[in-house]
């Protein structure tokens, strides 16, 4: 069974929308990170993590400019990757990209297209949650 725990939304200012959401809805701080990809603050309420992504000029993964806000794409816990990535292309969505293991302050995901073009990702282990529950 799928369960959804993340969902990336890019943003202009990374500090300026961690502490918007940090005190609005009181979520934890999990992680900062700045790689070749892109920049972002990762934030938890102990169930779901919330990353907030700023991809300056020159990183890879942005879309629309950096100066653009919404929503980069969601992601799942699978039982099972291959299983999962599979029923995802019968059912009409596509591989999109892997990103690589071992990038310090980045989980590992699987990204596919669902029918529509968005992008969300599966993965078979949890992204960065804050140590409280829900």
């Amino acid at each position: 069974m799928a369960k959804l725990r993340h969902i990336a939304m890019q943003v202009p200012n990374l500090q300026e929308a961690a502490a918007f959401y940090e005190r609005i809805f009181e979520l934890d701080r999990v992680r900062d990170v700045e790689t070749e990809y892109g920049n972002a603050v990762m934030l938890s309420d102990g169930t779901v993590n919330l990353t907030l992504l700023h991809f300056p000029e020159g990183t890879k993964g942005g879309v629309n400019g950096p100066d653009w806000a919404g929503l980069h794409h969601f992601g799942f816990i699978v039982d099972d990757k291959e299983a999962s990535g599979a029923m995802i292309e019968d059912q009409g969505g596509s591989f999109f990209m892997e990103l690589p293991d071992g990038i310090p302050g980045i989980d590992a995901e699987t990204k596919y297209k669902d029918p529509n073009g968005l992008v969300f990702d599966i993965s078979d282990h949890d992204w960065a949650q804050s140590k409280r529950k829900q």
